[in-house]
C-alpha cells in the first residue's frame, strides 16, 4: 500500500483524471439504480406492503390480477383452509375519477378490501371507513398532490359514482396510479351499475383471494379448488402489467454501466502498466515479492473506487433532495450496499488485466531495456 499512495501523490493529476472518470460513472451507476427501484416501488407499493404472502387467481389469468374472476365458493375454501382471518377477498379495478372542487382527471385503482381484514389500509391522515358506510373512500397521498384534500369529492367517470375521501394512505400504488380504497358494498354497486345485472355482478365479486398461508396450506387450497392456482408475492409483483419490461430495461443500462466501469478502469491501468514495466522489472530484480507488487496495484484501484463511491454517494444524496417529491427515486441501505459492493468488485476485477501483465514482467528484460 506504501508504493500505491507514493504513486498516487507523485503523478497527481494521472490519478485525478480516473478519479474523476470514476465518479462519473459510479455516480451514474447509483442514480439509475435509486431511479430503477423508485419506479419499481411506485410500480407495486400496494401489493408490496400488504401483509399477506400468497394470492389465488383464476388458472388462466396469466397470474394477472385484473384478469382473474373468482367467487364465494373459492373463498368459503380457501378460509376452511387457513381460517377467515387469513384469506380476504381484493378487488382490482383501473379507472379514471375527476374532482370538481380540486379540478383534476386522474388515473387511479380501485381496491375494494374488507375494511375489518387484514388489507384493511392504514390512515395516516383523516379517517377510515368501516364495511358498511357508503359513499367514502381512502386514497393514496398522491391524490393530495393534484389538489384533492380530505372532504373531497371524487367521481368515478366510468361508473358515475361519487365518493367522499375520509382519509389518505402513504406508498399505496398500482401500476404507476394512486389506490383509492373503497369497501366491499359500493364495490357492489358500482359492478352493479356498469355490468350486466346485480346477479352476475354477485357472481364474481372480486377478483384475488389474498392469503397468509404456509406451502403446505397452499398445496391443500390448490388440490382442492378446480381451474385455480395460489402464486407468490412475488409473482404477482411481476405480473403487474409493465413492472417485469421496466425494470429489464433499467437493470440492462445499470449492468452495462458497471461493465464499463471496469473496462475504462482496466484500460487505464493497463496503459499505465505498460509505461512502469521498467520500474517493475527493477523492482522484481531488486527482491520485491510479486504479491507486494500485485497489492499496489489493487491497492491503488481499492483507493480510487472507493473514494469516487464517496464522493459519488455525496451526490446522489444531494441530487436526491434537490429532486421534486413527484420523482421517483428510492435508494435505501440494503441497495446502496449491495451496489456499492458491486462496483468495487467490477473495478478490482478489470484491475485483473494489469496484474497479470506485470506477473509476466521479466526483470532481466526490463533492466537490458533501461540500459539501452
Amino acid at each position: 500500500m506504501f508504493l500505491a499512495l507514493r504513486e498516487i501523490r507523485h503523478s497527481k493529476a494521472r490519478y485525478m483524471l480516473i478519479l474523476v472518470i470514476l465518479l462519473l460513472v459510479s455516480f451514474l451507476v447509483l442514480f439509475v439504480t435509486g431511479l430503477a427501484r423508485g419506479l419499481a416501488y411506485a410500480n407495486i407499493s400496494a401489493i408490496e406492503n400488504m401483509p399477506s404472502n400468497y394470492y389465488v387467481v383464476q388458472g388462466d389469468a396469466d397470474h394477472t390480477f385484473r384478469r382473474s374472476q373468482l367467487n364465494d365458493a373459492e373463498l368459503k375454501a380457501a378460509r376452511a383452509v387457513v381460517g377467515d382471518k387469513n384469506a380476504t377477498p381484493l378487488a382490482v379495478q383501473m379507472s379514471t375519477i375527476t374532482a370538481a372542487d380540486a379540478d383534476v382527471k386522474a388515473d387511479i385503482t380501485f381496491f375494494a378490501v374488507d375494511m375489518d381484514g387484514m388489507l384493511a389500509p392504514k390512515v395516516i391522515q383523516g379517517e377510515g371507513i368501516s364495511n358498511e358506510s357508503q359513499g367514502s373512500v381512502i386514497v393514496d397521498q398522491k391524490l393530495e398532490q393534484s389538489g384533492i384534500t380530505i372532504g373531497s369529492t371524487i367521481r368515478d367517470q366510468a361508473s358515475g359514482m361519487s365518493w367522499k375521501v375520509a382519509g389518505f394512505v402513504q406508498d399505496s400504488s398500482y401500476s404507476h396510479t394512486p389506490v383509492v380504497f373503497i369497501n366491499n358494498r359500493d364495490w357492489q354497486e358500482m359492478k352493479q351499475g356498469v355490468g350486466q345485472g346485480a346477479a352476475e355482478a354477485q357472481s364474481v365479486p372480486y377478483n384475488v383471494i389474498a392469503l397468509h398461508a404456509d406451502t403446505g396450506q397452499v398445496k391443500e387450497i390448490t388440490g382442492q379448488l378446480d381451474n385455480v392456482e395460489v402464486i407468490t408475492q412475488k409473482q404477482a409483483i411481476s405480473s403487474i402489467p409493465g413492472y417485469s419490461a421496466e425494470q429489464n430495461s433499467l437493470l440492462m443500462m445499470i449492468v452495462f454501466l458497471f461493465v464499463i466501469a471496469a473496462f475504462v478502469l482496466a484500460v487505464f491501468f493497463y496503459v499505465i502498466t505498460i509505461q512502469k514495466t521498467s520500474q517493475f522489472g527493477i523492482l522484481k530484480a531488486m527482491g520485491t515479492k510479486m504479491s507486494y507488487l500485485a497489492w499496489s496495484v489493487v491497492g491503488q484501484v481499492m483507493i480510487l473506487s472507493v473514494a469516487s463511491l464517496c464522493i459519488s454517494l455525496l451526490l446522489t444524496f444531494g441530487m436526491n433532495r434537490a429532486l421534486p417529491e413527484s420523482m421517483p427515486f428510492q435508494l435505501d441501505a440494503s441497495t446502496i450496499i449491495l451496489t456499492s459492493c458491486l462496483f468495487v468488485a467490477m473495478s478490482l476485477l478489470g484491475a485483473l488485466i494489469s496484474v497479470a501483465k506485470v506477473a509476466k514482467v521479466d526483470a532481466l528484460e526490463a533492466i537490458g531495456r533501461t540500459g539501452a
